[in-house]
């Protein structure tokens, strides 16, 4: 097949004004110095002298990481998230970072306890995270909870996730990535799930069926928050 773009749809290496000042994240000290410090313990005292660079948003500027956590406490969602880690999946860290974008309960890794951090963003510093070493652990811990287990893969015989309800509280189970979810995961889950796909693609990979998931149930289950 052949490929429709050309050169001249690529933009020239000077299109980015050259004195173009680079993006900048975050804010810088408290102005005013320390006599014009608010007097509320959730902020840093280090971040109000430094500024704040932190991928957090605005509402969080300047907190400590633990009263962050704190608050993230008062309103995270009753779903958890689930995904195993035989080989070292590089998608785990995406999985965290979009978790803790939609307020998860906590995300648990199944199987190896060490995963690859760096696609996180730093955000597992204020995720709840929790290991079981294998599937077993894993459906015993949920049905302690009472939680319904929900696999998603594009299994035969699998559900659409399309119009499926969600329950509230539950866990959504995630294989891992290329060989997706193991024979103890099928055979322990209440359901497996599918994400519609159009394409000629067999699957997509494990980090953004999670995001699709967990955006569903958000969608049944969650207001929309303020942008900030």
């Amino acid at each position: 097949m052949r490929d429709e773009s050309t050169d001249d749809d690529a933009a020239p290496p000077d299109a980015v004004p050259p004195d173009a000042a680079p993006l900048e994240i975050g804010v810088g000290p408290w102005p005013g110095g320390p006599d014009a410090w608010p007097d509320d313990p959730r902020y840093d005292r280090e971040l109000l002298a430094h500024g704040d660079r932190r991928n957090v948003v605005d509402r969080y500027r300047y907190w400590s990481l633990e009263a962050i956590v704190a608050d993230l406490d008062t309103r995270r969602h009753p779903f958890h998230v689930a995904i195993e880690n035989w080989a070292h999946d590089l998608n785990i860290g995406s999985v965290v970072r979009t978790a803790n974008a939609f307020a998860a309960a906590e995300v648990h890794v199944v199987g190896r306890r060490r995963w690859n951090r760096r696609g996180a963003m730093v955000t597992d510093r204020y995720q709840h995270l929790r290991h079981h070493p294998d599937v077993d652990h894993l459906l015993a811990w949920a049905d302690d909870a009472a939680l319904p287990v929900l696999g998603v893969d594009n299994l035969p015989g699998s559900r659409p996730l399309e119009g499926y309800a969600l329950p509230r509280a539950c866990v959504l189970l995630f294989g891992q990535e290329s060989v997706g979810l193991s024979d103890a995961a099928r055979a322990g889950v209440r359901d497996v799930l599918h994400i519609a796909q159009f394409g000629s693609t067999r699957s997509i990979n494990a980090g953004a069926a999670a995001a699709i998931a967990m955006h569903a149930w958000v969608a049944q289950h969650a207001g929309v928050p303020d942008s900030g």
